[in-house]
């Protein structure tokens, strides 16, 4: 049976990592250890040090690129082409998603804090690549990452997307709000066997602006819309 309220989509807009593979396969994870060398070797930092800028600037200001950009004067192309240079081979396509966006009307469109190439890689391993008319990455957003309100109006506005008749679909539910503030349809993709000990912590909290919650995105989609 269809989920009341998603009929009138026309955009479905998802993140893409830990949102379109699991969290517990070994991607993230990689690039979490080479933004970690990245500020050390940049800022001449052990990895402790470096790590624990890392996080501190993830928490501040949504992204630790944006940090430091905004605090060391970075220049970030170098940074997105050295942290997403990982082994994509670790993801496996999953041919119950695929079925699921496949059979989902409307448009579809990535919004990921990370880059277009590393958007691309992923989507390409998964066998996704097709289902998805366009990517709106960092660099589109001016490096102003979610969950910053104007990110959000930018993506609407660049793809012309109605938010009233849109869903947006996110692992990570903070980041829902300006979407749902915007008039989104809002689904919090979580999971309960996260490798990063600090996911508990951030997602606790007011769940008021989360409209639907999965663990299991190609099940919940196959229901969603009849």
């Amino acid at each position: 049976m269809a989920e009341a309220g998603l009929s009138a989509v026309e955009t479905w807009v998802f993140d893409l990592d830990n949102t379109l593979y699991p969290a517990t396969c070994n991607l993230f994870p990689q690039i979490d250890v080479r933004m970690r060398r990245f500020i050390a070797d940049r800022l001449g930092l052990g990895l402790d040090e470096a790590f624990a800028l890392q996080k501190r600037y993830y928490r501040e200001f949504g992204t630790t690129l944006r940090g430091l950009m905004l605090v060391h004067g970075l220049e970030p192309s170098e940074y997105l082409a050295y942290v997403h240079d990982i082994d994509h081979s670790v993801l496996e396509p999953c041919p119950r998603l695929q079925a699921a966006l496949a059979r989902l009307p409307g448009r579809k469109l990535i919004f990921t804090n990370g880059s277009e190439r590393h958007a691309e890689a992923v989507l390409d391993r998964l066998g996704l690549a097709r289902q998805f008319a366009a990517i709106f990455d960092v660099a589109a957003a001016g490096y102003v990452p979610k969950p910053q309100p104007e990110t959000y109006a930018l993506l609407c506005d660049r793809h012309a997307v109605d938010p009233r008749r849109a869903a947006m679909v996110e692992d990570l539910q903070r980041n829902l709000e300006p979407a749902f503030r915007l008039g989104m349809k809002t689904v919090w993709v979580r999971h309960s066997d996260h490798p990063d000990a600090a996911y508990a912590a951030l997602e606790d909290g007011d769940l008021s602006h989360v409209d639907y919650i999965t663990d299991d995105l190609a099940g919940w989609l196959a229901t969603a819309v009849g």
